[in-house]
């Protein structure tokens, strides 16, 4: 990707990609928003909160960025990408219908299960460590002459991912509180780019990390993208730094709050029982809710934005019961 700033990132631009993700031939679906009320699941907070079911995707809400990417590029391309698992999922699934190769790099600390199930989609998988990463992306470029496509610093990415935020406001139009995992910032940064140039100027807007991976935490810190050595549960969750991301953050979301291993673990498995299989980093923005990490909640209209099921059951084993 181009030095492309915040500033690209228009409502014009996110309708478009809206009209793309709803007519790719992904199969890509307008995901439930429920009531937690309608659910089993204790809540302690008089509030009004209603899940984004995202985790009941064809793949992730990574398909929703991944088809408009692909839409922009013709088909019998040799593509390689980076991702922990959600992201090369969807790449993987899109491949095969855009006739296309390609290869995954992962990082060493993703489940083996993961790296099992792309391979069976015919894609070729590198696992390497996490500092590692660009550095064979670059190799695949540089000497096999592959295309980048990025997991989560990428326009068109984050333009497809905000499909999922202006669903949101067709169910709930000026929603008074956000919520939305963070790893790379692309979800975050698109859905919170939909909800802000859509008109909501009040609705506050929280990214959540794990404590062991958060980058984006850092970046607001320091005023600046950073990156650190993540270790976290939530694998989807730790990626390196991201320049544009991190620019719509800082322009849209209210903070970044941050959940430990055991939140999330405790999270995954009160989800597992109301009957929602969630994975460690598509739970992360539920954890912060029932911990109490996102201020004032009393009363107000809140969203929770569920991203992710891509879990085996190897990974289950490992949660409480």
């Amino acid at each position: 990707m181009g030095e492309v700033s915040a500033d690209a990132v228009t409502l014009n631009l996110l309708r478009e990609a809206m009209e793309t993700v709803r007519s790719s031939p992904l199969g890509i679906i307008n995901t439930p928003l429920i009531p937690w009320c309608q659910t089993t699941l204790p809540l302690s907070i008089d509030c009004n909160i209603f899940l984004k079911l995202e985790n009941m995707q064809r793949t992730s809400f990574k398909i929703r960025g991944v088809a408009n990417q692909f839409t922009k590029r013709p088909k019998g391309l040799h593509f390689v990408t980076m991702s922990a698992g959600n992201y090369g999922k969807s790449f993987a699934y899109a491949l095969k219908h855009y006739e296309s190769k390609g290869k995954v790099v992962m990082p060493e600390t993703a489940p083996v299960s993961r790296a099992n199930l792309l391979q069976s989609f015919g894609v070729e998988v590198e696992r390497v460590p996490t500092s590692s990463l660009m550095n064979v992306v670059t190799r695949c470029v540089q000497e096999d002459k592959m295309i980048f496509l990025h997991s989560y610093d990428d326009l068109d990415l984050i333009a497809g991912h905000a499909s999922l935020g202006m669903e949101v406001l067709e169910v709930n139009s000026d929603p008074d509180v956000v919520v939305v995992c963070c790893g790379g910032g692309g979800l975050l940064a698109g859905v919170a780019a939909a909800i802000k140039l859509s008109g909501c100027a009040k609705t506050r807007i929280y990214g959540v990390e794990p404590e062991g991976a958060c980058t984006m935490y850092k970046s607001f810190i320091e005023k600046k993208p950073v990156g650190m050595d993540a270790k976290s549960i939530a694998s989807g969750l730790a990626p390196p730094f991201a320049r544009l991301p991190y620019e719509l953050c800082q322009r849209y979301v209210e903070a970044i709050v941050l959940v430990s291993d055991q939140e999330i673990k405790a999270a995954v498995s009160t989800l597992y029982k109301s009957g929602l299989v969630v994975e460690a980093s598509g739970s992360a923005a539920f954890a912060a809710i029932v911990n109490n990490k996102i201020p004032e909640l009393e009363g107000k209209n809140v969203v929770c934005i569920i991203s992710g099921g891509n879990i085996g059951k190897d990974e289950l084993a490992d949660f409480p019961d």
